[in-house]
């Protein structure tokens, strides 16, 4: 079944954030997934807006999702991202 990881980021130091934005892009195609939104413009048709980055991707499954996260190769991408935001990462079923 399809997944997809939902990722808010407040990004406080956008230099050091694009470190690890270079690292990313490899490491989520080693294991198959893909970026469906990487930032952007947004605009909130309803509720409070918030100043964070969105990211969504799309993977084979929610396990798969924990594998990427888990590995050793995102492990070390996070340290470069230690500093330069906070973030939320969701995992969700899709629909087939």
């Amino acid at each position: 079944m399809p997944a997809y990881l939902i990722v808010r980021a407040n990004v406080t130091d956008m230099e050091q954030y694009q470190e690890y934005m270079k690292l990313t892009p490899a490491i989520v195609e080693k294991f198959g997934g893909s970026f469906i939104i990487r930032g952007g413009e947004k605009v909130v048709l309803e509720g409070p807006d918030s100043p964070e980055r969105i990211v969504l991707l799309k993977f084979d499954s929610v396990e798969t999702i924990e594998r990427m996260y888990n590995s050793p190769e995102y492990q070390a991408a996070i340290k470069l991202r230690e500093g330069a935001a906070e973030a939320s990462f969701i995992a969700l079923e899709g629909l087939e």
